[in-house]
């Protein structure tokens, strides 16, 4: 079977799978009011017309929501996953039912699927491209450079892929310019702490049924996702460790209140371990040596380099499925380690993973809306590179989100306003 054929083509019954994703959809337009008020917007103004958007996202609901939309806009869509176990399967069959969509993306894929499912969506010659780790980016520098000329410009959701294309960029390597959606106030300040603290602790407790209250919760990495993971297992009544290897950040989860430990130690102590770095190597050979019986390790980052698998296979005894997406491994002495979801993203990639909430994901893929309708009114104004979402789009998302709550503001008076303004008002 065609691996790279749309998925419609690959499912037994698609038309089961078309209504349930298409259910999954709708509930989540329910609750995104950003989407929906653009979706009105972009639906009446068309910017979209004429361009073919690619894509590499987590496919499931919340997702599908931006996906419609940037067909409703006048788009032909062409998407994949971006992680092969985060793919619902009848979201994506929704999805490639809609006539200006062709989505790609299933489950469970093994690498070689997984690239030739971003190989076709590469194939309709993409204008923009919507990005979630990079992989779609670097394939088309890497394989398909003619294609470059013609793409206005792209954008990147999450930590992992903007330090990738950073470092694509220090190295003059990257050939158009890419928004790191990731870096916006209205992303960081709230997709990855509440998200992503939200979605990995649901998605751990619910793989596991197991309680947060009393146990030692080791964090690895204080950045924005470790912050949230950390303040949410706080919140419920467990006590948390933080790992870290910048000054600032550690002294900064000392002041929260938070045990600082080297990961040496904390893997002496911890019940729960969370990665949440995006680099490679955290947990390593000689921490599972140290771990207490029983522990859990879950990874939060993008990539599944976090824990390293093939070191702790090499020292276990044995291994099994003890719960579905738990793997346990029993070392010589009898230590049990559970690692779930294969060490990868722990909240999208669990059988009971939902991803983020959908009002935070509104917000994120809100961002990814105004940024592609940027690149196309206004790509010319960009050169190749990574460059910072304009204040005043991160703004228009917020002020949108606050009207569907209820919530006003005070505005400043016209004397306020020349007071902060002027440096001519002394003491």
């Amino acid at each position: 079977m065609d691996t790279a054929s749309p998925l419609s083509d690959r499912l037994e019954d698609p038309e089961t799978a078309r209504e349930s994703g298409r259910k999954k959809i709708d509930w989540a337009f329910e609750h995104m009011p950003i989407l929906t008020a653009l979706r009105e917007e972009f639906e009446a103004d068309q910017p979209l017309s004429g361009e073919t958007v690619g894509m590499a996202l987590h496919v499931e609901a919340k997702t599908a929501a931006l996906v419609e939309l940037m067909a409703d806009a006048g788009a032909e869509v062409a998407i994949t996953g971006c992680n092969p176990l985060s793919t619902h399967d009848d979201v994506s069959a929704a999805l490639d039912a809609h006539p200006n969509i062709t989505s790609y993306a299933k489950h469970g894929v093994d690498d070689d699927a997984y690239y030739e499912a971003i190989e076709a969506v590469i194939a309709h010659e993409p204008t923009v491209t919507v990005d979630d780790g990079g992989d779609l980016v670097f394939r088309i520098h890497e394989e398909h450079p003619d294609l470059i000329d013609t793409i206005v410009g792209g954008t990147e959701e999450t930590t992992t892929g903007v330090h990738r294309l950073r470092a694509m960029d220090d190295d003059g390597a990257l050939d158009y310019p890419v928004f790191a959606v990731n870096d916006t106030p209205m992303k960081r300040l709230f997709d990855n702490v509440h998200g992503t603290g939200e979605s990995s602790l649901a998605s751990i407790a619910m793989t596991t049924n197991l309680s947060w209250a009393g146990k030692n919760v080791v964090v690895a990495g204080y950045g924005y996702c470790g912050q949230g993971v950390a303040k949410k297992a706080a919140g419920q009544n467990a006590h948390v460790i933080v790992t870290e290897i910048d000054e600032r950040r550690a002294l900064e989860a000392h002041m929260e209140g938070y045990e600082v430990l080297p990961m040496d130690e904390a893997a002496e102590k911890g019940d729960v371990f969370v990665t949440t770095t995006g680099n490679r190597d955290i947990i390593t050979a000689d921490h599972f040596e140290s771990m207490q019986d029983g522990v859990v390790l879950a990874n939060a980052g993008h990539f599944d380099v976090e824990i390293d698998l093939d070191a702790l296979s090499d020292l276990a005894d044995a291994e099994q499925e003890v719960r579905d997406g738990v793997r346990e491994y029993e070392l010589a002495d009898g230590t049990r380690i559970n690692v779930l979801a294969e060490g990868r993203l722990v909240n999208l990639a669990t059988p009971v993973s939902l991803g983020h909430p959908v009002e935070v994901m509104d917000q994120s893929f809100g961002v990814q809306a105004v940024c592609v309708r940027e690149l196309v009114e206004n790509g010319d104004q960009y050169g190749p590179g990574v460059h910072e979402v304009p204040d005043e789009l991160d703004r228009e998302l917020a002020a949108i989100k606050l009207d569907a709550e209820g919530v006003e503001l005070d505005e400043l008076t016209d004397e306020q306003a020349e007071y902060v303004n002027s440096w001519q008002h002394g003491t």
